[in-house]
């Protein structure tokens, strides 16, 4: 049997790809575990700031965090770029152009920015690139970094409170790292467990001005939603831990 011809439009696919509350491309599709609907992760994260419920079927997500319920769906996002020509390139630009207007700039350190984020000196001709396509030898130490927006934090340890057993959790000998902005909170766990050298098992919290942060989180959005919008808070991000509390 002969197939049909029929090519697949892109608006073919509008309705599994585009987000129910922006009504554009799913950008970072972040699903919801209680009913499986997948928005944008912006988008999402926004609705829970003033409703425990799905935006689309109603469900309630959570009694106190819906943050927790949410999962990223990387296989998603893939398809999308690939449906979608030049999404992906569009998407990093802006993320460049963002961070380019909001990274802290203090100190003289504006130019330092910029290169710890992939992007030219604001100065213009400055020191940095040589100006004949250095990219690859004058660089020096660039290539032993992610070309991805990156990100100074400070981890610090909250030391128990009246909680009951030993205080396995210390302090970091090095409390200061850089990373991409990408990572997740469960990633910065991981990191904690194999440098404190904890059991398995261990829990931990991590916290952000004293709000405990979903092991989805990443990097960059606690800094725009928790650390940035509080004025008093300069560079770099303080994170918190401590081990895990069982409110239950």
């Amino acid at each position: 049997m002969a197939a049909t011809g029929r090519k697949h439009l892109v608006k073919d696919f509008n309705h599994f790809i585009t987000c129910y509350l922006c009504r554009g491309y799913l950008i970072k599709p972040t699903t919801v575990t209680e009913c499986l609907h997948t928005f944008c992760k912006s988008c999402i994260v926004q609705h829970f700031e003033e409703s425990n419920d799905c935006p689309k079927c109603g469900i309630q997500v959570h009694e106190t965090n819906p943050l927790e319920m949410l999962r990223l769906d990387n296989t998603l996002e893939e398809i999308i770029f690939k449906l979608v020509p030049g999404l992906r390139e569009k998407e990093e630009q802006q993320e460049l152009e963002f961070w380019r207007k909001n990274q802290p700039k203090e100190n003289g350190q504006e130019n330092l920015m910029c290169q710890r984020l992939g992007l030219p000196d604001v100065g213009g001709d400055g020191d940095g690139g040589g100006g004949d396509g250095d990219d690859g030898e004058g660089g020096g130490d660039e290539d032993y970094h992610r070309s991805d927006p990156q990100i100074a934090i400070c981890l610090d340890c909250l030391r128990n409170t009246g909680q009951s057993g030993e205080n396995t959790v210390t302090d970091l000998m090095k409390r200061f790292i850089r990373c991409s902005s990408r990572v997740t909170v469960g990633t910065i766990k991981k990191f904690l467990s194999l440098k404190l050298k904890l059991p398995s098992s261990y829990e931990l919290d991590v916290l952000c001005n004293g709000e405990i942060m979903g092991r989805d989180h990443t990097l960059e959005f606690i800094y725009m939603t928790r650390w940035r919008l509080h004025g008093e808070n300069t560079y770099p991000m303080v994170l918190e831990y401590r081990p895990r509390i069982d409110f239950g």
